[in-house]
């Protein structure tokens, strides 16, 4: 049952090497990962593939974001400081982010692949886009840059 994705493999090895190291603060974090990939499993009764652990590493990657806003906002630096480690360990399983120039191709590619001429068309083109780009780019700028050539 196990195997369909590399990506959760690569998480449980770098657990072990975390353990191995004596690494607590690396390995609370990818167990952290583990157990929101687990969870998501037995909800669902799937195993997720490298698509889906992408999608769930983005989404916690978002959620770190927003964290450390608020804690700098707070003055808490040191929550803030917590969060920009655990974002780092969770960017290293990400595919690399894409250059503007390779969104800005992508968009053009998906406009013209879904012949797409004004704002009503842009579920469509966000449709095919967001497979291509997740993990790799943020999509709420993305959607903003297909709105803007769009109108």
């Amino acid at each position: 049952m196990s195997g369909s994705s590399e990506l959760k493999a690569r998480i449980q090895d770098a657990v072990k090497a975390a353990m191995r190291a004596g690494d607590r603060r690396r390995l609370g974090t990818l167990r952290l990962v583990m157990a929101a990939i687990k969870q998501r499993e037995v909800d669902e009764r799937i195993e997720l593939d490298d698509e889906q652990v992408i999608a769930l590493l983005s989404k916690q990657v978002k959620q770190r974001q927003e964290s450390i806003s608020h804690y700098e906002a707070a003055g808490r630096d040191e929550l803030a400081d917590q969060e920009r480690y655990e974002l780092a360990i969770l960017q290293e399983f990400l595919p690399q982010p894409l250059s503007d120039n390779e969104i800005d191709a992508l968009i053009d590619d998906a406009i013209a692949e879904t012949a797409a001429a004004s704002l009503r068309d842009m579920g469509k083109v966000m449709g095919l886009l967001k497979p291509r780009l997740t993990g790799r780019a943020d999509m709420a700028a993305v959607s903003a840059r297909i709105k803007a050539r769009l109108q």
